[in-house]
């Protein structure tokens, strides 16, 4: 029978071994603010240690009198005497809530100060003197990392709920837990949700319709109808092309395509190609040539009509917005409304993911894979993952590997694993001009398609949708484009993030969003100003859009047209191809 360890031996262990590596962290990111631009420029009052030295010993002295308060709190515990929580987890933070992390001395002390020694880092971080703010963010992000990581619930030697576990089920927990990491390691990555429970064309992407165009790049759906008159003008949408399209068509229930057809529009989807090495040479005019620009004149014949409406969400809504540039620089109109799905124009403050871009990084893209090659969609899943880190990464860590748990069935995951490859030379190009240089912002600075492109041309009417909790398109840089686009705005701010804000079901009705007549060029002006709406924008965007109908007319009968047959039935086999 094993012999239970003194608690106060090992706790004792565990704070020195704890504070060598803490501090040591703080000499390296000490060392990581010298090497910044502009981290000299701050005075060195402590040997080896770039920050202001009264301040840091303050944090410090703080952080070892918390500590030694811990360590007391531990020994009265185990004397049974009254013991009070020194550190806490922040709210919502579900990693420490089981029972057993408490029932023991030494598993509460691995708790409480992994929780003191996170608070300690993100000071020493906020501490270190950088000039730069890109500098700043990518110092943040990096300590968020290590924090993450180093949490004492994604190891076995250190997480009690794995020793509970796997008494609880006489070891078999420890079984499934190596399966599943075996199955993952044949997967090249770390399961989330239950793969088996989705499959694209059979429950998710299913709203009815039919490929009528295609291309090296793209295939063009246009829906069936799902009313009897329809507006004369057909509504284009343009999704990213970091990810599948599908996020816009999960299942009926949360479908934003079977919505907008609801409504009583002639829907149009361009499905970008999950590219392979054959088009590894494809650029951003590429792009725009074969994407949009084309899905216009396309559209436009089928439905025989001058302009469409066009939507485009995050990177699609970059990737139109251009297009329009390019299509108004050659002196044509082909669009009478604009709908931008949290989308970046102006790079100013690209969030998380531009914190992650410098000219080194971006330098070398250009160097390996700029003439030609891919990014592989698993190291563009992996850096969306490492952005919420605890619970893309470590959350599923812990549940499938040392809990031996099987991820439920959830659509959204399964969108989020089913990840795309991305052209080099197009990649390297969106890198350096939007979000290193930001120069889609200036008028004429930028080249597409043999045109000089302005934003200020592109003067529809338009509507912009940003999500207030979004950590890859901050909303306030997303309300920046405002004052770059030519025509009128409306801007609606909606509830939660990135893909949430978007996917808000009318049919449920959840979360709010915030409105406001305010046309400021600051963003917290307009949000001083705006009035909370609770339930989902998608009918605020509906009635917006209906203003740019040019009337009604009976529903077609057939998809497509004598010059575009359809190919073949949505969703098409371009979104079926695996990275």
């Amino acid at each position: 029978m094993t012999s239970t360890p003194d608690p106060a031996v090992a706790v004792k262990t565990m704070q020195q071994a704890s504070e060598a590596f803490f501090q040591g962290f703080s000499q390296f990111l000490a060392a990581q603010a010298q090497n910044a631009p502009g981290g000299g420029a701050a005075p060195v009052n402590l040997p080896g240690l770039g920050v202001e030295a009264e301040a840091f010993k303050a944090m410090q002295q703080e952080w070892s009198l918390r500590h030694q308060q811990l360590w007391q709190a531990i020994l009265n515990k185990e004397a049974n005497q009254p013991a009070p929580q020194i550190a806490v987890p922040e709210p919502g933070d579900k990693r420490f809530a089981h029972p057993s992390w408490s029932a023991s001395p030494v598993y509460d002390y691995l708790r409480q100060a992994y929780l003191l020694n996170a608070e300690y880092l993100r000071k020493a971080a906020e501490l270190t003197p950088v000039a730069d703010g890109k500098s700043k963010d990518r110092m943040r992000f990096m300590t968020r990392q290590v924090i993450d990581a180093l949490a004492p619930s994604n190891f076995v030697a250190t997480n009690p709920e794995f020793v509970q576990t796997a008494l609880d089920t006489q070891g078999e927990s420890i079984r499934q837990g190596i399966q599943n990491l075996i199955g993952d390691m044949e997967k090249g990555r770390i399961s989330m949700t239950d793969d088996a429970a989705f499959e694209v064309g059979r429950n998710l992407a299913i709203t009815p319709g039919a490929v009528v165009f295609e291309n090296e790049l793209m295939q063009l759906i246009q829906y069936s109808p799902l009313t009897d008159t329809v507006a004369k003008r057909p509504l284009l949408l343009v999704p990213p092309c970091i990810n599948k399209f599908y996020i816009l068509d999960l299942q009926p229930e949360n479908s934003f395509v079977r919505y907008a057809v609801e409504q009583g529009n002639t829907v149009f989807l361009v499905s970008w190609r999950n590219v392979q090495e054959d088009q590894g040479h494809l650029t951003w005019d590429d792009y725009l040539e074969q994407g949009p620009l084309t899905a216009f004149r396309v559209v436009r014949e089928i439905c025989s009509t001058d302009q469409v409406n066009a939507l485009g969400f995050c990177v699609g809504g970059t990737l139109l917005t251009s297009a329009l540039a390019v299509a108004r620089a050659r002196g044509e109109n082909p669009v009478a409304s604009l709908t931008l799905l949290t989308t970046l124009l102006d790079f100013s403050d690209a969030g998380e993911l531009g914190c992650l871009v410098d000219e080194a990084s971006v330098a070398t893209r250009e160097a390996t894979i700029g003439k030609g090659g891919l990014l592989r969609g698993s190291e563009l899943a992996s850096v969306f993952s490492a952005l919420r880190a605890n619970d893309l990464i470590w959350n599923y860590v812990v549940g499938n590997y040392l809990k031996g748990n099987k991820p439920p069935a959830f659509d959204l995951l399964y969108w989020n694993s089913d990840s795309t490859n991305l052209p080099g030379p197009f990649l390297a190009w969106y890198l350096r001009n939007m979000y290193l240089e930001n120069n889609l912002r200036v008028p004429g600075k930028l080249e597409m398609c043999g045109v000089k492109v302005d934003l200020g041309r592109v003067d529809m009417p338009a509507f912009l949708l940003a999500s207030r909790e979004d950590h890859i398109v901050p909303w306030k840089t997303s309300y920046l484009g405002r004052r770059l686009l030519g025509g009128e705005t409306t801007f609606v701010l909606g509830a939660s993030g990135h893909i949430a804000g978007p996917i808000n079901p009318a049919s449920k009705n959840k979360r709010s969003y915030w409105v406001s007549e305010s046309d400021s060029a600051v963003a917290d002006d307009w949000l001083a100003q705006s009035t909370e709406v609770k339930g989902s924008w998608w009918p605020l965007w509906v009635t917006w859009l209906k203003k740019y109908a040019d009337g009604e007319i009976p529903a077609r009968g057939r998809l497509g047209s004598a010059d575009y047959s359809p190919i073949e039935p949505a969703p098409g086999r371009y979104v079926k191809e695996k990275a």
